[in-house]
């Protein structure tokens, strides 16, 4: 029998219940429910399933698939070799249960815009420190996924001074940070649309510019003598691992290189 791979972990970013990747060749779903969304997209092989007594299946490099809660289904390879597969369980929260007919309907997309932020999402969630990207990430995810079940769906225009007032905030805390989440209840506003607004205005999404923030503080700090794994805590980074890898990307050397 092939080795069945799993990796699953529960990030600490809202509306995420679980993150899921597997690589199965003989391993077949029986029928069952989920208390949450699946968001599904397959890295490799094809995978067939039953969703609500109808026959589906999903594959593809552009393909996504979203399961709705406690509706039944089951899921095996349509492929000798089996399936690599990436899966979000998303809170009821994310998405409104009065979408779940539409995803029995039809619960797979070709959409390349869409599974590249889901690709980009998953990315997130599997690096400690970047859970400002990843809510970033799913506040996009979100609207396309609504703009997809709902086809009355339009995405209100947000105001220009919501830009305004998180720049400030993540000025505000840019060391000790904060969540969409928290911005969204602090300032009024669906995190969607501070995301979108944010960007629009300053060219940039939040996370990235409270990157920038952190990098240009730490980028001071070393220059006066502060140790790495000092400046990581000080400026907001997850470890020095964190600050390694973002700094090298922003400047183009590590930090220790920097400072000498």
């Amino acid at each position: 029998m092939a080795a069945e791979l799993v990796t699953a972990w529960r990030p600490r970013v809202p509306g995420v219940a679980e993150v899921f990747h597997a690589h199965f060749v003989d391993h077949a779903y029986p029928l069952h429910v989920h208390d949450a969304w699946t968001l599904l997209i397959v890295d490799d092989g094809a995978i067939r399933f039953d969703l609500d007594r109808h026959h589906r299946g999903a594959a593809g490099a552009a393909s996504v698939t979203i399961l709705p809660p406690n509706v039944p289904h089951d899921g095996r390879a349509a492929t000798r070799h089996g399936f690599r597969k990436r899966v979000v369980y998303l809170d009821t929260a994310v998405l409104p249960a009065t979408l779940a007919g539409a995803a029995v309907d039809s619960p797979g997309f070709d959409d390349a815009l869409l599974r590249l932020r889901i690709h980009q999402l998953h990315e997130a969630l599997d690096r400690p420190g970047d859970e400002l990207e990843a809510e970033s990430r799913l506040a996009l995810i979100r609207s396309r996924l609504q703009r997809h079940l709902d086809r009355h769906f339009h995405e209100p225009a947000a105001p220009r001074h919501l830009a305004a007032a998180l720049r400030e905030l993540l000025d505000e805390r840019s060391a000790t940070g904060l969540t969409l989440q928290e911005a969204g209840t602090l300032l009024g506003s669906h995190p969607g649309h501070l995301v979108r607004a944010f960007t629009a205005s300053f060219g940039l999404p939040p996370h990235r510019y409270l990157l920038s923030r952190r990098i240009e503080r730490a980028r001071r700090l070393l220059l006066a003598g502060w140790r790495a794994a000092d400046v990581a805590a000080e400026v907001g980074f997850h470890d020095q691992a964190h600050l390694h890898r973002h700094f090298k990307r922003f400047v183009g050397v590590t930090p220790g290189n920097y400072a000498a």
